[in-house]
């Protein structure tokens, strides 16, 4: 009997061992599926990194606007436009036009100017001669240059002159002159430009105000003649029809005998060229 026991005791303890080894089997044969369905998901949702190499937004040209001149704003000449108008003609035109934008004053269209007292030399004359001189030494700084005129006969009206600046996107206007006076030992030069208090071109009498200031500053200078300051007047045609800052240069006073002299001598005009373009370099903070 004992023995039938030992035997039958024998049995189940194999039995038992077997258990376990198919368990083990069994446990061994579930985990490689799960490897198997975690290997496709290899995540080449690398995807995004893709969306990345794709986005090409920055080949879109970059557009920049216009700045308006004002001191320092400019860093290179080449972005500037000048315009310059050498002012009067050979004849003027007594035809009305409105003092400004929606103006009931009505002024001539253009004068034919002053004429030198010791050189007979008529202001529209000197005034294309001293433009065309600065036009070229403007460009040779850089600068982009625009002339109301480069003869004598034309027919351009004060008002047509400070709306041309606009229509080749200048930056600044400079109109050159020469003054005369019945009084004739006043020498000296001048600058005009438009108020405060303008009815019409207001927003541009501090920008103009500094533009005369440099201009004329660096003229009297560079020729020596006396400076006579930056005068405010509102009753210009020229000015008040305009766009940008605006001013007028008055180089000196033909009706002084010693001033007309100067003002028609070579070196001297390339004196005063060299002065106005130094100082609209030192308007746009060159």
């Amino acid at each position: 009997m004992k023995k039938f026991l030992i035997f039958a005791m024998a049995i189940l303890l194999l039995v038992a061992g077997c258990g376990k080894q198919e368990e083990k089997k069994q446990k061994k044969q579930v985990k490689p599926p799960v490897v198997e369905k975690e290997e496709p998901k290899e995540e080449k949702v690398e995807e995004p990194i893709q969306e990345e190499t794709v986005n090409e937004p920055e080949a879109v040209p970059v557009v920049e606007t216009k700045i308006e001149a004002i001191p320092g704003q400019h860093r290179n000449p080449n972005e500037i436009v000048v315009v310059i108008d050498p002012g009067h003609q050979l004849r003027g035109d007594s035809t009305k036009e409105p003092n400004g934008p929606g103006s009931l004053v009505m002024k001539a269209r253009v004068t034919s100017g002053t004429t030198g007292v010791s050189t007979r030399v008529p202001e529209y004359v000197m005034n294309l001669d001293v433009s065309l001189k600065l036009k070229t030494e403007l460009e040779n700084r850089g600068y982009t240059v625009y002339m109301t005129r480069s003869v004598h006969e034309v027919n351009i009206s004060n008002m047509e002159r400070a709306q041309y600046a606009e229509t080749v996107g200048a930056d600044i206007a400079v109109r050159i002159h020469g003054n005369g006076s019945s009084n004739q030992s006043i020498q000296g030069a001048e600058a005009y430009v438009p108020s405060g208090a303008n009815p019409y071109v207001s927003h541009l009498a501090n920008a103009s105000s500094a533009l005369g200031r440099c201009v004329i500053d660096a003229y009297c200078a560079a020729t020596g003649f006396r400076n006579r300051g930056v005068i405010t007047s509102d009753t210009m045609t020229g000015m008040n029809w305009s766009t940008v800052p605006v001013m007028i240069l008055e180089v000196g006073y033909m009706s002084n005998a010693e001033e007309d002299q100067k003002i028609q001598d070579p070196t001297m005009q390339n004196n005063m060229v060299q002065g106005i373009a130094n100082g609209i370099d030192q308007y746009f903070g060159f």
